[in-house]
């Protein structure tokens, strides 16, 4: 486990997700058996690690990426580090014929993220990124409403995520200042339109373009020590995608906003013959048959309780933390040969997803995505041309272009 001492990689991956299951008894496999799992951490401060170590009873820890990857007692490797570090150790976990299991996003471009997944097909190795949206509760019921065909026709989603992040003088960030720099791999962007990609292809359809715009709106923060600096990456992106079947989607995305909804991030799906709204936990639907008829009228004030008109699901199973779930599906992939369709090529999409956003903020146009599929893990000989090719295009799949809009 690489980079554990980072807020996801410790407070998820290490404690809610591998030493719950390591508490537990191990992963429970098909055939009723059970594998258990034994972590070594590995990071650049041996202090940490050892504190780290010590109050959790984990026996392996090191600084040296390269002797644990030699050694054969460990069959996984995890990555949690900043995104710029990863794909240099991800090689390296290729190369020694590691299995991986990583955060999102694989790489910092596209172009890296497919060139990861072409190695580690080549390779032959297992492979998995980070899904944990699809996990959650909200979600999942989500799931459950549109396999049900409680929706219909579905139409249009609305997605609104974000928060206040303080600026760092007057109050501590929530979020470190890396996050703020694009040198560093930073922007909203980046970090979130991986999340909408897994999350819009798996319960809605394949994103056939995007059009969004960003901003940076908070223009000058305070970072960890105290010190002000610029922030060059987007805290805020605007985004339409229209996906397979003519379903439109419009995601917000916002570290720059007061929070007035019931979660954190909440998606709005309208239908034929129902409506719902999700978030992280919750879910409410509303129904064509319950829909109520309302008429605008600018003179008078509406005192109809429009929230009373929709009904809550219950909560029927018991839903365990989406990190912890994923990564037992992952394990039982490398075990036992279990389905996991998120893999690096998966990756490779929500990164391809974050660069036609950038650019389509940068040109001001539409950007459409053909699909990205098993036949783009075998590298293409570029074809000769007379002149050179457009910059939102230059790579072997011609995976994404420019659209007038």
């Amino acid at each position: 486990m690489n980079g554990v001492s980072g807020r996801m990689g410790y407070r998820q991956h290490l404690v809610r997700s591998i030493l719950a299951i390591r508490e537990q008894g191990g992963v429970l496999l098909s055939d009723g058996t059970r594998v258990q799992v034994e972590p070594i951490l590995v990071g650049r401060s041996e202090a940490k690690l050892a504190e780290l170590a010590a109050k959790h009873g984990i026996e392996n820890y090191t600084t040296n990426l390269d002797e644990a990857l030699a050694d054969p007692r460990w069959q996984i490797y995890s990555d949690f580090l900043v995104t710029r570090a990863r794909s240099a150790a991800i090689r390296k976990a290729i190369a020694a014929g590691k299995a991986i299991y990583t955060e999102k996003p694989t790489a910092e471009s596209f172009e890296e993220s497919l060139e990861l997944a072409r190695l580690a097909a080549a390779a032959g190795i297992k492979n998995g990124v980070v899904h944990d949206k699809l996990y959650l509760p909200g979600l999942q019921k989500l799931k459950r409403l549109i396999d049900s065909g409680f929706f219909g026709e579905i139409l249009s989603v609305r997605g609104e995520f974000g928060y206040w992040v303080f600026e760092g003088d007057w109050q501590p960030a929530q979020r470190p200042s890396w996050n703020y720099r694009s040198e560093d791999g930073g922007g909203i962007v980046v970090d979130m339109f991986p999340h909408w990609s897994y999350v819009l292809e798996n319960l809605f359809g394949r994103v056939e373009s995007v059009y969004a715009r960003t901003a940076t709106h908070i223009p000058t923060r305070v970072d960890e020590n105290g010190d002000a600096y610029t922030a060059t990456a987007d805290d805020s992106a605007y985004a339409v995608f229209e996906l397979e079947g003519g379903v439109i989607a419009q995601l917000n995305s916002s570290w720059v906003v007061r929070v007035n909804r019931d979660e954190l991030v909440e998606f709005q799906v309208d239908g034929t013959l129902g409506s719902a709204v999700v978030g992280l936990f919750g879910a409410k639907v509303q129904p064509r048959v319950a829909t109520p008829k309302p008429v605008w009228n600018p003179d008078l004030a509406d005192s109809h309780d429009y929230d009373a008109d929709w009904m809550e699901l219950p909560t029927n199973d018991v839903f365990e933390n989406g990190f912890k779930t994923q990564w037992e599906q992952f394990i039982r992939h490398v075990v036992e040969d279990g389905p996991h369709e998120y893999d690096f090529l998966a990756g490779a999409r929500g990164m391809l997803l974050a660069e036609a956003g950038l650019e389509s903020s940068r040109t001001g146009r539409r950007i459409d995505l053909a699909p990205l599929d098993e036949s783009a893990l075998v590298s293409a000989e570029p074809e000769e041309t007379d002149s050179a090719p457009d910059a939102a295009s230059d790579h072997s799949t011609s995976a994404l272009s420019p659209a007038g809009v």
